[in-house]
C-alpha cells in the first residue's frame, strides 16, 4: 500500500513551527506517523495540500500531516475500509463523547456533513480518486469517561467530578496548542491506562502475569517491568516511585524521593530529588531541579522547569527555560469560560473548565512568574519579573519581549518567527 502526505501549511501558535514538526508522545509528529504506518505501506508521496494525487491503481491512504492517530485506531479504520471494498473517509458523529469534547473546539480541519464531522484522513482501494467519491466510515473511538480530580464534597459545583471522556481508539487533529495538550494527555496517556484497564479485566491470563512479575520482583503490581519500562543505562534512586505504565528512555536520572505515575520520560532527562511528575511526557534532555512539578503536562526537548515550580495541564516547548517558583494556574476564579488561541490567532472557547497555560520554543521566563489558565508566550520571548508584570493576564507575543528593551538583546537570537519574517536580528 501507499501513502501520499498532504502537506498542512498552517503553523500552531505560539510555536510558529506546522504541526508535523511539534513533538507529540515525544516523537516528531510526522516520525510518530511514519512509524504506525510501517506495517502497513511500502511508499510514500509528499505533495502540497492542493496537488493532485498521484496516479496508481495500486491501494492508498491519504492523510494530512497534521493529524494525530494512534495503532488502535488505525487498524480498526483500515479493517472496515478494505471490507468495504470503496473509497472511504474517516467521519466522527456528534454523538461519539470523545470527538465532541476535545476534537471540536478550537479546530478547522473537519468539514461538517449533517452530524458527522469529516477528517482529512482517506482510504482508496484502487488508488486515489476523486475525494467526493469517498463514503463517511465512522469508527467507534469506545469513549469511556475517566475523573482526574476528586474533588471533596463540600467544595463541589453542580457538575460534580472533573471529567476527561477517553477513547481507546484515538485521531485528533493538531490545529492548536490545546489538541498538543489533549493528543499527548488525554488520546495519548489515559487513554493507555484505560487499554490497560480493559485488558486486565478482561484478560486473566495478563493478570495473572502482571501480578506474578510484581510477586517475583517483591515490588507492588503498579512497579513490576511489566508497566515501568526503563532504558539502558539509568540511574534511579531506590527511593524513587514509579508507578506504571510508565516508559522511561536511556541515560536516565531519577533523583531521591522522586513520584513518577504513567508518564513518557525521553532519553537524556535528569529529574532530581523529590520532583512529582503525574501523566505528563517529558522530551529528551529535559531538566528538572529539586522539587519540580508536572501534572498533565508535556515538555518538549531540552528543555528545564526549575525548582518549586508547578505546571498543570500545559505544553512547553523545545528548549525553553522556566525560572524557580513559577506557578502556571489552571483555573479562573471567577468562572468565566477558558479561551485558547486557534490555528489564526484567534481567541476560542477550549470547551474546557480547566486548562493551564503554553510557552513556545526557545523561551526564558524568570523566577516568580504566575500564568493564568489558556494565557500563552510566544517562541523566543524572555520575561524579567518586575512589579508591573508578574503575573501573565494575556498572550505575550515577540514584540512584547522584554529583552528587546535589554542592552545585550542581541545574545538571544530569534529562532522560531512566523512564516515570511527573518530567522536572526541584529539590534
Amino acid at each position: 500500500m501507499q501513502k501520499v502526505i498532504l502537506n498542512d501549511e498552517q503553523i500552531v501558535q505560539p510555536f510558529n513551527e506546522r504541526a508535523r514538526d511539534l513533538r507529540i508522545q515525544n516523537k516528531p509528529l510526522w516520525l510518530l506517523q511514519r512509524d504506525l504506518l510501517a506495517p502497513y505501506v511500502h511508499r510514500e508521496v509528499e505533495l502540497p495540500a492542493d496537488a493532485p494525487l498521484p496516479d496508481t491503481r495500486e491501494p492508498c491512504l491519504v492523510y494530512q500531516d497534521n493529524l494525530y492517530f494512534d495503532a488502535p485506531y488505525l487498524e480498526a479504520f483500515l479493517t472496515e475500509a478494505q471490507k468495504r471494498k470503496t473509497p472511504s473517509q474517516a467521519a466522527f458523529s456528534i454523538q461519539d463523547s470523545a470527538f465532541r469534547e476535545h476534537a471540536i473546539a478550537l479546530s478547522k480541519s473537519y468539514k461538517q456533513l449533517d452530524d458527522l464531522y469529516l477528517a482529512p484522513f482517506w482510504y482508496f482501494p484502487k488508488g486515489p480518486a476523486p475525494f467526493h467519491e469517498a463514503r463517511p466510515l465512522v469508527i467507534d473511538l469506545q469513549s469511556r469517561e475517566i475523573g482526574y480530580y476528586h474533588v471533596p464534597t463540600y467544595m463541589a459545583t453542580e457538575k460534580g467530578d472533573l471529567v476527561f471522556q477517553v477513547p481507546l481508539r484515538s485521531l485528533i487533529a493538531i490545529d492548536s496548542w490545546v489538541h498538543i495538550f489533549i493528543a499527548d494527555i488525554v488520546f495519548g496517556l489515559f487513554s493507555r491506562g484505560a487499554r490497560f484497564e480493559a485488558e486486565v479485566n478482561h484478560n486473566p491470563l495478563y493478570k495473572l502475569k502482571i501480578m506474578g512479575k510484581a510477586v517475583y520482583e517483591g515490588k507492588q503490581v503498579l512497579s513490576c517491568s511489566e508497566l515501568v519500562k526503563i532504558g539502558k543505562n539509568c540511574t534511579i534512586d531506590p527511593s524513587a516511585v514509579i508507578h506504571g505504565p510508565t516508559t522511561i528512555g536511556d541515560n536516565v536520572t531519577i533523583g531521591a524521593g522522586a513520584v513518577i505515575d504513567n508518564c513518557i520520560i525521553g532519553n537524556n532527562v535528569n529529574i532530581s530529588q523529590g520532583c512529582q511528575l503525574m501523566l505528563s511526557v517529558v522530551g529528551d534532555g529535559c531538566f528538572l531541579p529539586f522539587r519540580a512539578s508536572l501534572f498533565m503536562t508535556t515538555l518538549m526537548d531540552n528543555s528545564m522547569v526549575a525548582q518549586n515550580t508547578c505546571l498543570q495541564m500545559c505544553v512547553v516547548g523545545r528548549n525553553t527555560f522556566i525560572g524557580a517558583g513559577s506557578t502556571f494556574t489552571d483555573f479562573n476564579l471567577i468562572p468565566t469560560p477558558i479561551r485558547a488561541l486557534d490555528g489564526k490567532g484567534e481567541l476560542r472557547p477550549t470547551n474546557r473548565e480547566v486548562l493551564g497555560g503554553c510557552v513556545g520554543h526557545n523561551c526564558r521566563l524568570g523566577a516568580g512568574m504566575i500564568i493564568m489558565p489558556g494565557r500563552t508566550i510566544e517562541s523566543d520571548v524572555v520575561l524579567v519579573p518586575s512589579s508591573e508584570r508578574f503575573i501573565i493576564r494575556k498572550h505575550v507575543s515577540y514584540e512584547d519581549s522584554d529583552h528587546r528593551k535589554l542592552a545585550n538583546s542581541h545574545l538571544h537570537i530569534r529562532l522560531y518567527p512566523p512564516p515570511g519574517e527573518p530567522q536572526t536580528e541584529t539590534w
